[in-house]
């Protein structure tokens, strides 16, 4: 017959779950980031949804490219991407940017700060090319 000891070390306790504490600052960076993918997506749709003409008289208009920017792309790569069969060094020569940029509100909904975010995407087209336009400005143009 044989005999099995324990010694009191061998004996681990069981350490309970911790839970998941955010302080407000992170809960705000994950909203920004969960954020992020949802005003590209609602500036893609308000910016390629086409154009609307009030009168009979032709409109002019202007065709662009949307593009969303990944980590890790490159100027040399997005131009590759738009237009493969042309050297990337003319297309570079072509590629613009508007963006608009707002801010996250204490308060807000994620639909409210994707509504300010494609406003000032819109304003940044309207202004022209190689625009940003941040939810500032915007406000201190609605003020004046």
């Amino acid at each position: 017959m044989s005999t099995i000891t324990f010694s009191t070390a061998a004996i681990v306790p069981a350490v309970p779950a911790m839970r998941l504490r955010l302080t407000a600052r992170g809960r705000r960076v994950v909203l920004a980031l969960a954020a992020v993918p949802l005003a590209a997506g609602i500036a893609f749709g308000a910016l390629s949804g086409g154009s609307a003409m009030a009168s009979n008289d032709q409109v002019a208009t202007v065709s662009f490219e949307t593009v969303t920017v990944m980590p890790g792309d490159t100027l040399w790569s997005i131009a590759e991407g738009i237009a493969p069969q042309a050297d990337p060094r003319d297309v570079i020569g072509e590629i613009t940017i508007s963006a608009g940029v707002a801010r996250f509100r204490a308060g807000e909904g994620a639909n409210d700060l994707a509504a300010r975010a494609e406003a000032c995407v819109r304003a940044a087209k309207v202004s022209g090319r190689d625009r940003i336009v941040t939810d500032v400005q915007l406000d201190r143009q609605s003020a004046a």
